[in-house]
């Protein structure tokens, strides 16, 4: 890996702990100013102040989201978009370059692909694509990767995820993000399955605390290396202390209890 992009990746990734806590905020352009983006800066300065190592947002977004001033947090520009308003609201077009991301400040790029939609091919050569712009410049690359299509019968199924990360390894992602599993020995065999580090998804919103901590940590007892989760993070009532106690799992080794005891939610 180049130098550039060896330095951009200890922004987003702890060079300490090879982990890291992303938190996309880029929901907007999908479904609009959703509950915890209303105020942009107000939602970067909470996971921000409680120890996240990047956000991801789209190029836009940047400009009322940059705070000035607080604890400093990697910055991921998202590539590419698509509406919830869309008849075919799986396909995912480019709307942004690497060069505009190296302009902006960005640490990294990423790119969202969904497996198994009619427009799978033109998804597959954008992240071709901007694997080879991101190496050019030295930028890394965030791969989301998922199963959404007429075929795909179980999004979840391991050998689905383990298909959609080594794609992304293969195609030159630096980091892909996946659904979890499930199970730590599946997920495993997804993490086995790459040479790049693999993050979760968090999904809708879920409604226990524990089960999302507790996802987080047997993400990483498979050999995950962190999260990239924006619903469960920022729509939490308090997203600083949360981002507090996930940090004290994915870099402090804590227990799931121990960080609900720091949460106050034991």
């Amino acid at each position: 890996m180049q130098l550039g992009k060896s330095i951009r990746m200890e922004r987003i990734i702890n060079r300490d702990t090879k982990r890291c806590i992303i938190v996309p905020m880029d929901h907007g352009v999908t479904v609009g100013p959703i509950a915890g983006l209303v105020n942009a800066r107000t939602a970067v300065d909470e996971v921000a102040e409680g120890g996240a190592d990047a956000v991801l947002m789209h190029k836009g977004l940047i400009r009322c989201a940059h705070r000035r001033s607080g604890r400093d947090v990697g910055l991921i520009v998202h590539l590419s978009a698509g509406t919830a308003l869309s008849p075919s609201s799986n396909s995912k077009v480019l709307v942004a370059s690497v060069q505009e991301a190296v302009r902006i400040g960005a640490d990294a790029v990423s790119v969202h692909v969904n497996l198994g939609d009619v427009a799978e091919g033109t998804m597959l050569a954008d992240l071709g694509r901007v694997a080879r712009e991101a190496d050019d410049w030295g930028m890394p690359l965030l791969a989301m990767v998922y199963a959404r299509g007429p075929h795909i019968k179980n999004p979840f199924d391991p050998e689905v995820i383990a298909h959609s990360a080594r794609l992304a390894t293969e195609l030159g992602a630096d980091i892909v993000k996946v659904p979890y599993c499930g199970d730590i020995d599946s997920f495993n065999h997804v993490v086995e399955s790459c040479c790049i580090p693999v993050v979760i998804a968090g999904g809708e919103k879920m409604d226990s605390t524990r089960d999302f901590l507790q996802m987080v940590h047997d993400c990483l007892k498979a050999g995950g290396a962190g999260l990239s989760v924006g619903r469960n993070v920022f729509q939490h009532e308090r997203p600083r202390e949360l981002v507090r106690a996930l940090s004290g799992i994915v870099h402090g080794g804590r227990s799931v209890d121990e960080a609900l005891a720091e949460l106050g939610e034991c």
